[in-house]
């Protein structure tokens, strides 16, 4: 494939990641990663490097957004430092070990991964109210360190930033939804970064990488799909307006829900 398709593609993920997220509330690999994979096998990626470099090339775009959306948060005082010091340990952990299965495993476990996952937001988009809560505090002892863990280990393989996850989390042990927000923001530097230099490594030498590829990280993809998104999402926000906040988390749910069916139906094809 010539370096032309590849621009352009990508730049067409960039717009209608932004576009949906500005759309739906939401951003980061939730959109980008579903986009990607679909924009790759119309450019004849191999099947078995596809889900992979979507992920990594996600994850990468990930590192600018989720530092200067952290900063922005900080500077309002909405990131829970206490926490971020206490888990931050564990989700790079778990950001490591994710990257490396991810290397390891054939693109129909990302593919399931990212279904069940996606299904489960869904879920709880669609039937659970924001007031429903599991507890006033977050848990100690083992199930403090394995949520962390989990977060950035199954973000890691989702090629997302962590909000998806930790954002739901954070607020169910009672956080409220705007410092719940800010740190999930700073969560997703912590994944972001160690998980995007995983994918580099597991995937370099790869023959069935695009060109300009940093092993399941593509460079085009990087550098077109930030600005594209950033320039979209606007447009996308403007029609969220338009939607009542029940019927945007709706729609979200819906969307996740046509996700994780195609994932699914990917797993097992």
């Amino acid at each position: 494939m010539d370096v032309t398709t590849i621009v352009i593609a990508m730049a067409v993920t960039g717009a209608i990641g932004g576009l949906l997220a500005g759309m739906l509330g939401v951003g980061g690999g939730i959109v980008i990663v579903p986009v990607l994979e679909i924009v790759l096998g119309f450019l004849g990626v191999d099947e078995s490097a596809r889900m992979h470099i979507a992920v990594g090339t996600s994850l990468a775009t990930i590192v600018p957004t989720s530092v200067s959306s952290a900063l922005a948060h900080f500077r309002r005082q909405s990131v829970d430092i206490v926490l971020v010091r206490q888990w931050a340990p564990w989700i790079v952990f778990g950001a490591v070990l994710g990257s490396a299965i991810a290397g390891e495993v054939s693109s129909e476990v990302l593919y399931l991964v990212f279904a069940v996952v996606a299904f489960l937001v869904a879920v709880k988009m669609i039937l659970i109210q924001d007031t429903f809560q599991l507890g006033t505090k977050l848990p100690g002892g083992v199930a403090g360190l394995l949520i962390p863990t989990g977060i950035g280990g199954v973000s890691a393989m989702m090629g997302i930033g962590g909000g998806t996850l930790s954002v739901p989390v954070l607020t169910l042990y009672g956080k409220p939804i705007h410092l719940a927000v800010g740190t999930s923001a700073l969560f997703g530097a912590f994944i972001s970064v160690p998980a995007a230099l995983g994918y580099m490594v597991t995937g370099w030498g790869n023959e069935s990488l695009p060109a300009w590829s940093l092993g399941f990280v593509n460079l085009i993809g990087f550098a077109l799909i930030i600005p594209a998104t950033i320039v979209c999402a606007p447009v996308g926000a403007r029609i969220a307006h338009a939607l009542s906040q029940r019927r945007l988390s709706t729609l979200f749910g819906a969307f996740l829900a046509l996700v994780a069916v195609r994932m699914l139906s990917r797993a097992f094809a």
